[in-house]
Parts: structure tokens; sequence; C-alpha cells
């Protein structure tokens, strides 16, 4: 059956084409599989909570009937400003407007959360901005922006909040604008389109633009909410949508609500922040966890931007799912939040989850895969400008800066035909990564580093979990040993400056280029070598073997500008002399990158990488290979072009001249 929707029609309807309901939660609670809703152009002011589930084969399918023309916002205008003094004026609003979640007493805080200020769920926005939360009303009417702001000229317009008994007081320093005259809205519901139940699976939400609401911080042992999200079900797309202007999680894959183990740091602090999050993936499977019952959504085509912790957060609830084709940015960077859980895509337990031919930059971080990144593939994208401008320095409680952060993983995880220009490039606290046939402009970071603590004296190790092959179900715990990394057929260019010389691999903004960092590690022959031997030995007389560093594989890749070599490296291109750059170039919303550095490798060339080149990742004993358990052989390009027998090193299979496009909205 066919829903109608319009939110102009002259009075409220029976669904029908001639008198369509003026509200989509009305046909969301009586949608059933195998329906559609189509929705007319207008801003709906409403939440939209799914009541039924579709089916693999009859989905529950809402569609905006204009591509981005229906807009559902968690947003209400407000206008009746009163000048107070300058350029601050205030507006009071009735408590009771907000039922029983009211923004402007609910706090941004929560485990993982680590700014010193704490700022509320609401936000005010001016044209479609949002405004910058002060946390005083004398800071308010200053009115100078925040100079750990990324965009200082959005960080001039302040607001501030406050309570009087039954009543939300807000304050705005508008500048030289007068509010009344300007379009001025709050935020004051939680979510734009969320089922309260789990389990609301096979949902369609295509073409519709979903902004501004009053989310909370999502870390990973906590419920995850975010302004659209599927909760703990299976097989949503979300598709051709603009969302943005979240407080903090555009869309959410993630965590459905425990209450056992909810913000539990934040509630009790008597377990370790790293065991609630071991308690949290065991108490998953207990609460259906499973392959055949969470995740498998399709992203695709979405252009998200402009929310505060991330633009696509996911504990457990996003595996096996695809992320493509989305155009993600400026995510993070009003620096007004702090903590993890903060980069362009942020997940936890990303099984078997392909993100592929996006454009994410000008983000705290571009993607960032926490835990568990087994059978991941990072491929195709685009990354840049994912880093603090010039002269802005880092907020207390922010994060570092980069375009790959893969975190305590055991692999096998694949980064492979992207381009990564950003000042550091990918960050590897793990093991089991290959990095294949990239553009890479920045360091690798926290090489041997970032995983433990001493604490009382003594190692903590960070035991993570690794997974039965291709499933969610836990085949065991360890930690992090370094090392078991693959990388062949890339691209180093140093181009950057380097800010800080003393600065090595071990340290989270580490900006020197090349594959030097690996040197640590052993090669696979010097490895094995520790368990061959006539003897028999007692099973602790491998203990620094079982405990020491994993090997690494290193070949085929070219360097310029000074870029670092790996000493175990033997087919290479090494380029001291060529003057060369690359430069991202935007016209017209398309992007493309500028570069002498293509006709510098004359006739290097190197072998096709495939799943039995790569092996198998150290302690899943999982190979690299597709999701469904099938090789892979590395021979197409960032473009999906046909590589030649012998390769040429980098993302591209042939250079076109000294501009290529290499992003454009699908």
């Amino acid at each position: 059956m066919i829903y109608y929707v319009d939110v102009n029609v002259f009075r409220d309807g029976d669904g029908s084409e001639a008198r369509p309901f003026r509200y989509i939660n009305d046909a969301a609670q009586v949608a059933v599989a195998g329906d559609e809703i189509i929705v007319k152009p207008g801003i709906y002011r409403e939440r939209v909570v799914p009541k039924n589930a579709g089916t693999a084969d009859k989905r529950i399918v809402y569609r905006s009937e204009e591509p981005l023309g229906a807009v559902i916002t968690g947003a209400e205008l407000v206008t009746g400003w009163t000048k107070v003094k300058g350029n601050v004026w205030k507006i009071t609003v009735k408590n009771s407007m907000f039922g029983d979640y009211n923004p402007y007493t609910t706090r941004v805080y929560g485990d993982w959360y680590f700014s010193p200020d704490i700022r509320h769920a609401g936000a005010v926005f001016l044209n479609d901005h949002m405004m910058y939360e002060t946390t005083s009303l004398a800071e308010c009417q200053k009115g100078k922006a925040d100079p750990l702001a990324w965009n200082k000229d959005d960080a001039m317009y302040l607001w501030y909040t406050e309570q009087d008994g039954e009543t939300t007081v807000i304050y705005g320093n508008f500048q030289k604008l007068d509010p009344n005259k300007e379009k001025v809205e709050i935020t004051v519901r939680r979510n734009c389109f969320m089922p309260d139940e789990n389990y609301r699976d096979y949902i369609t939400v295509s073409g519709f633009n979903i902004n501004k609401a009053a989310t909370t911080w999502a870390p990973p042992a906590a419920y995850q909410d975010g302004m659209v999200g599927p909760h703990w079900s299976k097989g949503w797309i979300i598709e051709d949508c603009e969302i943005w202007g979240s407080k903090c999680c555009g869309i959410s894959l993630g965590k459905y609500l425990d209450p056992e183990n909810d913000m539990y740091f934040t509630v009790k602090k008597v377990k370790s922040p790293t065991q609630m999050e071991r308690d949290a993936v065991c108490r998953g499977q207990y609460h259906g966890w499973l392959k055949e019952r969470v995740g498998h959504h399709l992203i695709r085509r979405c252009h998200v931007h402009h929310c505060e912790q991330t633009g696509i957060v996911g504990r457990m609830g996003g595996v096996f799912s695809t992320i493509e084709d989305c155009e993600i940015h400026d995510i993070c960077t009003s620096q007004q939040l702090g903590g993890a859980e903060t980069a362009g895509i942020k997940l936890h337990a990303a099984i078997d989850v392909t993100i592929r031919r996006n454009h994410i930059h000008h983000c705290i971080m571009g993607v960032w895969l926490d835990w568990q990144a087994q059978g991941a593939r990072v491929s195709q994208n685009f990354m840049h400008d994912n880093t603090r401008p010039e002269g802005v320095e880092q907020a207390r409680g922010a994060m570092f800066n980069t375009d790959v952060f893969i975190e305590v993983g055991h692999g096998p995880t694949l980064i492979d035909n992207n381009i990564l220009l950003s000042p550091v490039a990918i960050t590897i606290p793990s093991e089991g990564i290959a990095v294949i046939h990239n553009l890479i402009l920045g360091g690798f970071s926290l090489i041997n580093s970032g995983v433990d603590s001493i604490v009382n004296g003594q190692r903590e190790p960070r035991y993570t979990p690794y997974h039965i092959r291709h499933r969610t179900e836990v085949a065991g715990f360890m930690t992090i040993l370094h090392g078991d990394d693959r990388i062949y057929n890339n691209i180093f260019l140093q181009q950057y400056k380097i800010n800080d010389k003393k600065k090595t691999a071990a340290d989270a903004d580490y900006m020197v280029v090349g594959t030097a960092p690996f040197d640590i590690f052993p090669t696979y022959e010097e490895w094995s070598a520790q368990f061959e031997s006539d003897k028999d030995p007692d099973m602790g007389a491998l203990a620094t073997a079982h405990f020491g560093h994993l090997p690494v594989w290193v070949d085929g890749n070219a360097y310029f500008g000074g870029a670092t070599v790996c000493k175990h490296e033997k087919e290479k291109l090494v380029d001291k002399k060529s003057k060369v750059s690359v430069k991202v170039k935007e016209k017209d919303g398309s992007w493309y990158i500028q570069s002498d550095l293509f006709g510098k490798l004359g006739d290097f060339t190197d072998g096709i990488i495939s799943t039995d080149t790569l092996g198998v990742a150290f302690e899943p004993e999982q190979r690299f290979e597709n999701t469904d358990g099938t090789p892979i052989t590395f021979d197409k390009d960032y473009f999906g072009g046909h590589r030649e027998v012998a390769p040429i090193p980098g993302p591209f299979a042939e250079f076109t001249g000294k501009e290529m496009l290499v992003w454009k909205m699908a």
C-alpha cells in the first residue's frame, strides 16, 4: 500500500493521495511490510518513530517525493526576542513545550567525554548555522569568537541558557543582526527519525533533508542515538539524504540500551573503562548481537555535515554494513565538545564493514575504527584537511587529527586505493593492517604505542576481542603485539613541513611520511625462526616470542620529498631530487587534485597484490578477503579502472595529466 504525507494540506487526512496525512509519524504508525510512504515537499517539525518492521523482500520505504524537498527537523522557530543590551537578546519559553526531554537542562557528557566544559544537548541556529554555546552570560555578552573554533566567522554568534522556574531562558549574541528579522530556531527533539524499539528491520529512508536535533553524547558502552538510525535493527537503507546540524551524531548505527551497562564508568566508576567495554561486547551477544539479527545496513550517496560529535557513529550495530559514495565534512570542528568518539565515521566493532568511495574532509578525524575492525575495508576514499587549521590549538579533551585511525584491532583490516592527503594519514595502534595502493601525504602514527598503560608501576594490557571469521561470536581476547602489517605499492610524499622534529612515530601527531617506523618489527623470516628449533622447549621458554612484535611486509612503494624508507624493503623507488607536490582544488562542487608527481614514476612497477600475497592476520587467523570469504585481487584502482599485470604504485592505474577529477557527488 502507498501512503501519502503532505504537511501543507488544509486538514489531516487518512493517508490516501486525495487526503494525505499531515505528519510522517502518522504513516509510520500504520505502515507494514511492503508499504511505501511518499512525502511531499515541506518542513516536518516532528519525530518519526517507525512502529513496524519490513522484511528482506518487502521493505517499508519512506521516500521524499522531491529529492531533499521533505525536511524532517528537530527544531522549532522562535520569535519574539527582546533586546537585553548591545548585541544580546533573550527569549523565554515554557518548559512544557519540551515534554519529558528538555535539551536545555540535559547535559552532553558521559563515558569518554573529556572536555572541561559541559554543554547542553540543545542548540540555537541562526540562518541554519549552529551558534556557539557559552558557559556564562558574561561570556555571551562579550561576543568574542572561540579561539579554538575552526571557523571563526560562525564562532562569533553565541548563546547561553538558564532556568527560571518553569521556563527556559535563552540569551543570544547575534552581533549586528536582529533575531526577529532572521531565521532563528532552537532544537527541541532528541531525534528526527529513529524507532524506540529494537528490531524494526528493513526500512528505507530515501531523499530527505534531516537536520537540527538535540542528540546526546554517544559513547560505545551506552545507548547511542543520532538524528536518524535503525536502533539495533537489520537491513536499513539510508540513501540520498542530507543530514546535518546534530549536537552530537548525525547517523547512528549504534548500540541498544542496556540498563546494566549504560554510561557504566560515569555512573559507577568501579570498573576500568576498558573492562566495561569488554563487558559490553559479551553482553551484546546475550542481547542478540548475531549476524542473523543485527547490522547489514547500507548508507549511500548521503551528504553528512556539521555535526558536533560524529557524522556516523556505531557500536556493534553497524556490523556487515556498507557506507559508500557519501560526502562527510565539518565534523567536530567547533571544538565545543571534547572526547573520544569523534570523527567523520566512528565505529566500534566494524566487522566486515566496507567504507568506500567517500569524500571525507575538514573533520577532526576522517575514519576511526575502534576495536574489532575485523574484515573492515577502507577503500577508494578521498580524504583531506582532516586537521586543525594552522594556528588553531587543540582543545582540552579533544582528540588528535588523522585521516584513518584503526585502534586496538587484530585485523584483518584493509586500507587500499585511497587518496590520503592530511598531515597525519594512518594511525594504527593495532595489528593486522594492510595498506595497499594509496597516495599518502601524511605520517604513520601511534606505531608500537597507544595501547597499554602503566598503572601502579605495572603494565596494564588492553585486551580486545577477535571473532569467529565473518561472524560476531567472540573467538578470543588478546592484547596488541604490534606489527602483522603489510604495506605494498603506495606512493609516499613528504609535502608538509615538520613542525616538531622531536616527535616520533609513537606520538599521535607524527608528521614524518614513510615506512621507517616499521624498522622496529621483524621480517617474517626473523620472526618464524624463533619457533624453529630441533628441541621441544617448554611452553614458558617461548614467552618472549609469544609476546614479542609480529612481522611486517613492506615492498613496491615509491617515495618522494624525503619520505622515509623501511630497512626491510627491497623493491622500491626512492626519488630524493624531484620537487613535487599535490594540491586539492574544488570547482562547482567537483574536486580535483593537481600534481606534477605523476610523471616521476618512470618505468617503476611492481606485482599485482592479492589475498594470497597478504596471507593471514595472526590473531583471528583470517585472510584479507571479501566479506563473503572470497579472495581479492587488487587489480582495480581508485576509479574502479583495470590495473595492468605490472601496476604502478599509488591509487591510479594510470595518470591522465596534472589535474585529475577525483570526486563529484553521485
